[in-house]
């Protein structure tokens, strides 16, 4: 962000448009990464060490505060989440505060040269959304956790996922998805405990890498495709070969 900032401050825009595209989109992106990053580890510096009962309560604490921020900034964030322009202006321009559009207490401690009156804002609403997904996922995982520990011990199997995470946790949802479980009434995280005792493995925060799979480039089913294309192969090698594959 230091680096960033001597960029930024050195530099001379073309348009008001690409200020206001640097400010609105690009600015936000790295920032809000450091506001997730130094949440999380004051969320988990301060964790009770407690039953999972207590912390769940915290964990819950702390969504609430999410929900209070969006509740309270919600003109804000519909206008940013709906693709608005027409208070862009001075929303993202340098030098064009209003203080009669609700200036975070922030932006006058902040750089003029390298801020605006909303970009943190918009940045805080990205950090907010990964801290939801981070938070829900532990609150799961405390879930499952109690899941385990009321599941019979010999309903485990002697057998050991040992592909990725990431690949059972794709075919996880897809099965999930397919409703192929219960007539489509077993919902993920019954079905991530399962799994887990099945397969003896600890699936993690099994929802954001969901959210991981699910946006990243490419393939998103790259595991199922593969499983799609192995299963082919072998009827192929079993039309040749039948006495290999019985």
């Amino acid at each position: 962000m230091e680096q960033l900032r001597k960029d930024i401050t050195a530099y001379v825009f073309n348009t008001q448009e690409e200020e206001i595209h640097f400010f609105k989109e690009e600015k936000p992106r790295f920032y809000s990464k450091l506001i997730y990053f130094l949440k999380v580890y004051k969320i988990e510096t301060r964790r009770p060490t407690g039953s999972n009962e207590t912390q769940q309560k915290y964990l819950q604490k702390e969504l609430r505060r999410l929900t209070h921020y969006f509740e309270e900034n919600l003109q804000f964030y519909q206008y940013y989440r709906s693709g608005a322009t027409y208070l862009d202006e001075k929303y993202f321009l340098r030098g064009r505060q209003d203080i009669y559009l609700t200036l975070d207490t922030y932006h006058f401690d902040a750089d003029p040269a390298f801020s605006t009156s909303h970009d943190f804002r918009v940045a805080k609403i990205h950090a907010h959304e990964l801290l939801r997904i981070y938070l829900i996922g532990s609150l799961e995982d405390l879930e499952r956790k109690d899941d385990i520990v009321r599941m019979p011990v010999g309903s485990r199997q002697p057998v050991a996922w040992t592909g990725s995470k990431t690949s059972l946790i794709e075919l996880l949802y897809a099965l999930q998805s397919t409703g192929v479980f219960n007539n489509g009434a077993a919902d993920i995280k019954l079905l991530a405990t399962y799994f887990e005792q099945m397969f003896a493995i600890d699936l993690g925060n099994y929802y954001r890498i969901f959210q991981e799979i699910r946006i990243r480039k490419g393939n998103r089913a790259a595991f199922l495709e593969s499983l799609a294309d192995k299963l082919l192969q072998r009827m192929d090698d079993s039309d040749e070969n039948p006495k290999q594959y019985l």
